[in-house]
């Protein structure tokens, strides 16, 4: 499977803008002196953390290389880190660990959390933005598509390779080592160009999942050929070509 793709992810980069932005305005924080981005892509919510603090030292890690290749280009100066998140050894501990919609492609939440939160200096913050909308028709469909027979078994499990727990879950991990929380969830009802941008949206995210365990391009173009099917039976076009398209998010952020 094929790296990430900058420019698939950025076709919808205001409506990914949006919860990270969110999620800045409610951290409770003055000046933190260190930040770190994880998950940081292409580097826009790092972008828009500096914008929020513009004295704080930046840094973005990400486990991409070409995302990681766009971030150095537009932002030389600031430090990035190749890495995913499980192998991330902090050098130090940050007066904000933030992380937009990335978290849900890492596994054991019941230890990642607290270690996350164990990065983050007294006084700092731990602040986390993830899709919770793995029960919607757009996912079910996917599903729907990856137990046709015609994948032998290939695609069985695919959905769990991203999840998150109930709200309830990162409380409770969470509550004895930190000294105040904010939890909330939003759906974002998103107005995209029909069906094929909810195949858009998907292809640069969660949709990797069942493309990366099928053999080659033919075998990944009938997958999305027949999960379009499905995007156009759940999101039918208004009379301007237009679909409504429900996302639901989930915020928490933790202080030290």
């Amino acid at each position: 499977m094929p790296d990430w793709d900058p420019n698939l992810y950025l076709k919808f980069a205001d409506q990914r803008a949006r919860p990270a932005a969110d999620l800045i305005a409610q951290i409770k924080l003055d000046q933190p002196g260190s930040i770190i981005d994880l998950g940081c892509g292409t580097g826009n919510s790092t972008e828009q953390l500096h914008h929020r603090w513009p004295q704080g030292e930046i840094t973005g890690l990400d486990s991409s290389a070409s995302m990681l290749a766009q971030a150095r280009q537009n932002h030389g100066d600031w430090k990035w880190i190749q890495s995913t998140v499980e192998n991330w050894k902090p050098e130090k501990n940050y007066d904000l660990v933030f992380s937009n919609a990335a978290l849900h492609w890492v596994a054991d939440h019941g230890v990642l959390f607290p270690g996350l939160l164990n990065a983050v200096a007294p006084g700092g913050a731990l602040a986390v933005q993830m899709p919770n909308n793995f029960n919607s028709p757009a996912h079910q469909a996917m599903k729907k598509v990856a137990a046709d027979s015609r994948w032998a078994g290939r695609l069985d499990c695919a959905a769990e390779r991203v999840r998150v727990e109930p709200i309830s879950f990162y409380y409770d991990v969470l509550r004895k080592m930190a000294a105040a929380m904010n939890f909330w969830q939003t759906e974002y009802l998103q107005i995209v160009e029909g069906p094929r941008a909810v195949l858009e949206w998907l292809r640069s995210t969660a949709m990797r999942g069942y493309l990366e365990r099928l053999h080659d391009d033919g075998e990944r173009k009938t997958f999305e050929d027949l999960c379009l099917r499905e995007f156009e039976c759940a999101y039918p076009t208004d009379d301007q070509g237009k679909v409504l398209f429900p996302y639901k998010r989930m915020f928490l952020i933790a202080y030290r």
